[in-house]
């Protein structure tokens, strides 16, 4: 998939919804908000904060409202595309020109910008804690008392990373091959997932 580097190529890119994405961009723009290109579609955001995206697939067009779940939503507009995964995101989706109303939109972005000024969010449900240490890995931790040492010193979930990283494999070959990556990492004091957490 192609990814856009600024939002004129966006629009080259998904020109079956030329127009569409034209006049809700030219909507976004009577806003305070900043446009920006974010994981390849534009995002609009203020004080650095996403507020609303813009994108376009094959049935449709939309707006991506980052805190939708807080909007009052008075016309029933809002969507919550994957319903039990996405907790805040909510979207509004038109098939035609004619679908687009300026001031109901207009209505729509001035109560999710103020809500982002006001630092109004959705809490994020917290998930269970609890682990289990996969059978694998407390025997290769039993047998090496440095690194039961070290493990033991990770925070609980670096310890749950590691933990689920041996849980996953299906084959039994495939959980003695990681625990055998994976003591030396922990032997360093080094969790399973920091290189994604130094950027």
């Amino acid at each position: 998939m192609q990814r856009a580097a600024n939002v004129e190529e966006y629009l080259e890119i998904k020109n079956e919804w030329k127009n569409e994405l034209n006049l809700l961009r030219s909507i976004i723009q009577k806003t305070e908000l900043v446009e920006c290109i974010k994981w390849g579609a534009p995002t609009y955001t203020i004080a650095g904060k996403n507020v609303v995206g813009l994108g376009a697939f094959k049935g449709y067009v939309g707006l991506w409202f980052f805190q939708g779940a807080l909007l009052s939503d008075t016309k029933k507009l809002l969507l919550n595309a994957q319903e039990g995964k996405t907790n805040a995101m909510r979207q509004m989706r038109f098939t035609s020109l004619n679908e687009i109303d300026e001031d109901t939109i207009l209505y729509y972005l001035e109560e999710a910008i103020l809500n982002q000024k006001e630092g109004k969010t959705v809490p994020i449900a917290k998930k269970s804690s609890k682990f289990k240490i996969p059978t694998e890995l407390k025997q290769a931790l039993d047998a090496d008392l440095k690194a039961a040492d070290m493990f033991a010193k990770f925070t609980a979930y670096k310890q749950k990373e590691y933990a689920l990283h041996i849980a996953q494999a299906k084959r039994e070959a495939t959980k003695l091959k990681r625990i055998e990556k994976i003591i030396p990492m922990i032997l360093k004091g080094i969790g399973l997932n920091d290189k994604y957490r130094n950027c």
